[in-house]
């Protein structure tokens, strides 16, 4: 298959973005991510608990149902083609990063599924439950009384997030959290979560099934549908008035032997960027996301050049100018101050 203006091979998912996804068939079992599942079952089995296994299934994005012990994966994750979307739109998530998902949202299930959250103990050691779940915090960075798991200090957003990520931590095989977390506060919720794991590895939950939310098969809207409303908001790059600054960092001549579109550059290590930014932050990834889109643009509208022979200084020069404007933002709530 072909697009007919360039002659380039068509994406994959081209025919899909018209189709409903319900109407696509898409199902956990024999699917490319079934198989991290499976690990995950594995993991549990390690660390003895033998009585402890979510149910998976599939959905718009990855959750776990308030109160409910089951995990929601994202649809495009069973399919190839609709993977290929996800990476070209979004940034699909590799294995690592599906196990870190997976492994976090196993924590809010084991909560649910053996009420946790009702021990006083859990109560001290990671706050109240019903405390008021904010979208937009402010965390602590460098805090030693929280874990570090997924990117932006996600363990300081509720006791809930507190819980999960701990459990995250504690089941990662390799993790070395005994060595890792010596001396932090953590360390007792750690320790917690360990002694709690032992006790409860062959007893049978509470609550063995829960009750998902939106499922594949409920989703009406197309998968063009689905990405446009999706789609984040553009960074207003005017508002950031990058164009010195761009300048100063790729002060290359074209006519430099080992030169390339300073745009090329950018997009070729956007991910990476972005992975880093939002953890060492803590700022919301679509901001950081949509901040980098904005710079790359800009570059390539001011036909700037990168020097192969100082990528390593390129990298570490706008990797630290957006990590500054992301912090910027994050304290201030905007970008550019009076």
């Amino acid at each position: 298959m072909h697009d007919k203006d360039n002659g380039k091979p068509e994406p994959l998912y081209q025919e899909l973005l018209s189709r409903p996804i319900r109407d696509l068939g898409l199902k956990l079992e024999g699917s490319p991510v079934e198989r991290f599942v499976e690990q995950l079952y594995g993991e549990l089995e390690a660390k003895g608990l033998t009585k402890f296994h979510p149910a998976c299934y599939l959905t718009d994005e990855w959750g776990c149902p308030s109160g409910e012990p089951v995990i929601g994966i994202p649809f495009y994750l069973a399919h190839a083609a609709l993977a290929q979307l996800e990476e070209e739109t979004n940034d699909l998530e590799g294995a690592r990063e599906i196990m870190m998902y997976l492994r976090h949202e196993a924590g809010h299930a084991f909560t649910y599924a053996y009420k946790l959250h009702n021990i006083p103990e859990w109560k001290r050691l990671f706050g109240p439950f019903r405390r008021p779940y904010r979208d937009n915090y402010r965390p602590v960075p460098f805090s030693r009384d929280y874990v570090r798991h997924l990117p932006g200090w996600y363990a300081q957003k509720h006791p809930d997030e507190d819980f999960a990520e701990t459990f995250a931590v504690w089941l990662t095989p390799r993790s070395n959290w005994r060595k890792r977390y010596r001396g932090w506060d953590a360390m007792e919720k750690l320790r917690y979560l360990d002694r709690l794991a032992r006790k409860l590895g062959k007893a049978d939950p509470p609550r063995r099934r829960g009750r998902t939310d939106i499922t594949v098969d409920d989703m009406e809207t197309t998968v063009a549908e689905f990405y446009h409303q999706s789609a984040r908001e553009e960074v207003a790059v005017s508002e950031l008035t990058p164009d010195t600054d761009l300048r100063e960092m790729f002060r290359v001549s074209k006519r430099r032997k080992g030169a390339q579109p300073a745009r090329d550059f950018l997009h070729q290590h956007r991910k990476a960027v972005i992975d880093k930014v939002a953890y060492w932050t803590g700022a919301q990834r679509p901001l950081i996301k949509s901040l980098l889109d904005g710079i790359e643009k800009r570059a390539g509208e001011l036909d700037l050049r990168s020097d192969e022979a100082r990528e390593d200084e390129h990298l570490a020069e706008i990797t630290a100018y957006v990590t500054a404007l992301a912090m910027t933002y994050v304290t201030r709530g905007k970008f550019i101050q009076p």
